[in-house]
């Protein structure tokens, strides 16, 4: 009997709350607080903190840090507004630390 497989998510690495889908990545190519980082499109199940402005790698963004909606681990963050042109593809957008998730369904 075969087995049915879901979708491949990632889950908080604390708890195993499930908070994004793999097929949600726009890219593995960011640097979080602890090193790696992913950009999601969308993100599940997770909380978001008061909205601050923080100057990153790439400029000055309007934040709003994100915590696992079970166990209220700091994730990420979620980009609230952008100020350049460049990085407006940003906003709405998650940053998930490669550190603070992990792989289930794989």
């Amino acid at each position: 009997m075969a087995e049915l497989i879901g979708p491949r998510l990632y889950s908080c690495c604390n708890c195993r709350n499930h908070v994004s889908l793999h097929d949600d990545i726009i890219s593995k190519a960011f640097q979080g607080r602890n090193g790696r980082a992913f950009l999601f499109s969308h993100a599940m199940n997770v909380v978001t903190g008061p909205k601050e402005d923080r100057h990153l790698m790439t400029g000055l963004h309007t934040v709003a840090d994100v915590y696992c909606g079970d166990c209220r681990e700091v994730l990420g963050w979620k980009y609230e507004k952008a100020y350049e042109a460049s990085q407006k593809y940003k906003e709405g957008k998650f940053i998930l630390e490669k550190s603070k998730i992990v792989r289930e369904n794989w």
